[in-house]
């Protein structure tokens, strides 16, 4: 058999397509991590922002360098960027053998074939209505880790974001679907569930009439997966009835990432943003009062157009009030197509660039004391990787994969990746923590 490799970039929802990819091709393919020993190359690109369309176009080309040794090597662009540009894309690198959208992933074997029997052929993109089956082929990349994509597209309008443009409408996946797939991810080994969508917490409004994500939380608690997590939820459809369900139903991490983008109401409506900082505000009193050791995670723009710096300032207080677990920050980015591109009033990248990084500086302080408060607890936590004899990388409830920081422990006895150990947390730092497996029964 032909050796395949797939390229991954992007974000979990572009991971679980990439997985997908890699699941509809494993009977056809030996499917392998090197692409400099694979016959057949899949980019799977990214194209939210600039920087991500840059790291998938150099993705590309790095791959396409392969044909200078053999000719015969096949390189395809697949992902948010083959599916937004896909005609030009195909016309700009001629070299690739082709490019395919997300209608195109349960067929993506006879794309590649079809690339075989006539060379150089492009294949454009076909429309955005791909919804995964209940539990599509896949080969999973984390071990120990799974994400689970509840729907696809977005009906959010954000004057900045092009993923409508790219995914288009929002559409959940079926209930017995989704709890079908999370207890097939758990019998395969997955110990944390994560659920993702462009916005989780809209969850089932086009398919039932109504928002669905807690009657789905319960489903999924059964699944027997030890954590359930959730991802990308918009803070004014973050329900009583949500809460609740994240209070009383064990499996679920005591952790939410509210994307706010902003804290000043002039810019959050410039934004297309529901909602204002007040409610926001309101909101994770609610959080934290209900469920007093949530960790909450967010994101932020700074130099969106026309931000002014007393509009600056409103972020750099509210995050201060705020006192975030975890936070990131982009500088603002010019999507073409969206309406905020097409502004006048564009803020210097600069004084982008200049804002995030004095925002960075703000946050790293309130980061640092918040990790200082976690010494001397005791928390489960999800062994990952062994580092030497007896320490291991893992993570607690409170951290994401990828985004968030790690936690050190120094182990008793043989474990194996996929452990769950209680560790009393002895040191931090800014993003990490450090502490020791607790004796049995102690």
């Amino acid at each position: 058999m032909e050796k395949l490799a797939i390229v991954h970039l992007g974000c979990p929802k572009n991971q679980v397509d990439g997985e997908t990819l890699a699941g509809c091709l494993a009977d056809r393919y030996t499917l392998t991590a090197d692409p400099t020993e694979a016959d057949v190359i899949v980019v799977n690109t990214c194209g939210f922002i600039t920087a991500a369309k840059e790291e998938s176009i150099d993705a590309i080309f790095q791959m396409l360098e392969r044909k200078k040794t053999n000719p015969a090597v096949k390189v395809l662009a697949a992902g948010c960027l083959a599916q937004r540009y896909g005609a030009e894309l195909a016309a700009a690198v001629p070299e690739l053998d082709g490019v395919v959208g997300d209608d195109d992933i349960p067929r993506i074997a006879d794309r590649i074939k079809a690339t075989a029997a006539a060379p150089g052929r492009m294949t454009r993109p076909a429309g955005r209505r791909f919804l995964a089956a209940a539990a599509p082929p896949r080969r999973r990349l984390r071990s120990y880790t799974a994400y689970l994509k509840i729907a696809e597209g977005c009906d959010n309008r954000c004057t900045y974001c092009a993923i409508p443009a790219i995914k288009g409408p929002y559409r959940s996946r079926p209930l017995p679907a989704l709890a079908a797939e999370a207890a097939e991810l758990a019998e395969s080994g997955a110990r944390e569930i994560i659920l993702v969508a462009q916005d989780t917490t809209r969850y089932g409004l086009d398919l039932y009439g109504g928002l669905k994500l807690p009657e789905l939380l319960r489903r999924l608690a059964r699944s027997g997966a030890a954590w359930l997590r959730l991802l990308y939820c918009y803070p004014e459809l973050v329900t009583d009835e949500l809460i609740t369900v994240m209070g009383e139903e064990t499996a679920v991490c005591h952790y939410m990432d509210l994307p706010l983008q902003h804290a000043s109401d002039r810019v959050l409506s410039a934004m297309g943003r529901r909602g204002t900082a007040g409610e926001a505000a309101a909101l994770i009193a609610r959080l934290r009062t209900a469920i007093p050791d949530i960790v909450l995670r967010t994101t932020f723009i700074t130099g969106f157009p026309g931000e002014t710096e007393e509009d600056f300032r409103s972020l750099l207080d509210f995050v201060r009030a705020m006192r975030f677990d975890r936070l990131g920050v982009f500088a603002y980015s010019e999507e073409e197509g969206t309406p905020a591109a097409a502004r006048a009033d564009q803020v210097p990248p600069a004084l982008r660039e200049e804002r995030r990084d004095r925002l960075m500086e703000c946050q790293a302080e309130i980061a640092a004391a918040k990790q200082a408060e976690r010494v001397g607890t005791v928390m489960p936590v999800l062994l990952e990787e062994k580092m030497n004899y007896d320490c291991w990388q893992g993570r607690s409830a409170g951290d994401a994969p990828e985004t968030d920081g790690q936690v050190y422990v120094r182990v008793r006895g043989r474990r194996r990746g996929g452990d769950m150990v209680a560790v009393r947390i002895d040191s931090s730092d800014e993003y990490d923590l450090y502490g020791a497996e607790l004796e049995a029964g102690a």
